[in-house]
């Protein structure tokens, strides 16, 4: 059985990782930390994530407890902000510890990006070096190594998952870069009260275009440019992608389906749609990953849905949790 901790288990992700880890077969969770200065610290996981009541009993602790390292823990889940796991990260494999990071600290090896999207200068190179990328569908053999896996941001997910196989086949035009609208619920800016994400406030906008801290991560994981155009939606989670591509020449969709298929065929928490398409209704609280086509000419536009709080977060933490450690991809999960 091994020895868990999650730190920042108050957030809408962190509590998601709490459920996964409490029910797995292999795993029990030791703590659940968050900052000393939280309002959460000293409640029970219940109190504010009510749904568990009766079923997860578990005291919020502080981070601050770091003697309880001494007592044999085995992997780390940091449910945190960048600026948090940035220090963190190093404490923890320090002490020998497996990480899996939600947060950005560690996904992109360009250094100079944390200072142009993420505000802080990162001072563990020698540490991004040795970061995994945690799209757990195509790094598979690489996290079954790492001791630290950074797990991939929720649009990210999404827009990586939809196109790589088609970057994979080599069959997309390159004069043509592929353009993304996505739309996220609120839960993606997290659970602390905001202006921007009371739903009195918001409708369907636009944000950051050019300028979203996911673009660098995706450019970087994919090999090509793209334009990402992130949306923030009225509704309270998930995920949907349009992503409009040209492809080098004529297919059927048939042919797309098939190029879909033969990649994912044994992952299990992706879905390709055949005759239909994804929408949100159909991945709220599921851990999957659902991709569709539309084709016309060489036109092609992917549809890809998912959980922002599961496969784009939790689901694909524990994920890649399983493969490091030689558990069912899926235990727990489904």
């Amino acid at each position: 059985m091994l020895n868990v901790l999650i730190v920042g288990a108050s957030g809408y992700s962190g509590a998601e990782l709490v459920n996964y880890i409490h029910r797995h077969k292999f795993a029990r969770i030791k703590k659940i930390l968050v900052s000393k200065d939280s309002i959460s610290l000293g409640k029970l996981f219940s109190d504010l994530h009510p749904e568990y009541t009766n079923i997860i009993n578990l005291t919020f602790e502080s981070m601050e407890s770091f003697n309880l390292i001494k007592g044999n823990i085995d992997a780390v889940f940091l449910a945190t902000d960048h600026n948090v796991s940035h220090v963190l990260v190093p404490f923890f494999m320090k002490h020998n510890c497996i990480v899996l990071d939600l947060s950005g600290a560690y996904r992109v090896n360009n250094i100079d990006v944390y200072s142009k999207y993420y505000g802080f200068i990162h001072n563990y190179q020698n540490i991004l070096k040795q970061s995994i990328y945690g799209l757990a569908e195509w790094n598979y053999k690489k996290i079954q190594k790492a001791q630290l896996i950074a797990v991939p941001g929720c649009y990210a997910t999404c827009i990586q998952l939809g196109l790589k196989p088609l970057v994979e086949a080599n069959i997309l035009c390159k004069s043509y870069i592929p353009i993304v609208n996505a739309i996220s619920g609120v839960s993606g800016a997290g659970r602390q009260p905001n202006i921007n994400n009371s739903f009195c406030e918001v409708s369907l906008f636009p944000y950051n275009i050019f300028k979203h801290r996911h673009t660098p991560e995706i450019v970087e994981n994919l090999g090509i440019p793209i334009i990402f155009i992130p949306h923030l939606g009225a509704f309270s989670r998930g995920i949907i992608a349009t992503i409009t591509c040209k492809l080098k020449s004529n297919f059927k969709l048939i042919d797309l389906y098939n190029i879909y298929h033969n990649f994912y065929k044994n992952k299990r928490l992706i879905r390709i749609h055949k005759n239909t398409l994804p929408s949100i209704k159909g991945i709220v609280k599921l851990p999957f990953c659902d991709i569709g086509f539309a084709i016309k000419d060489k036109y092609l536009v992917i549809i890809t849905t998912e959980d922002n709080l599961l496969k784009g977060a939790a689901a694909q933490a524990v994920q890649c949790f399983n493969i490091r450690f030689g558990f069912s991809e899926t235990e727990s999960i489904i």
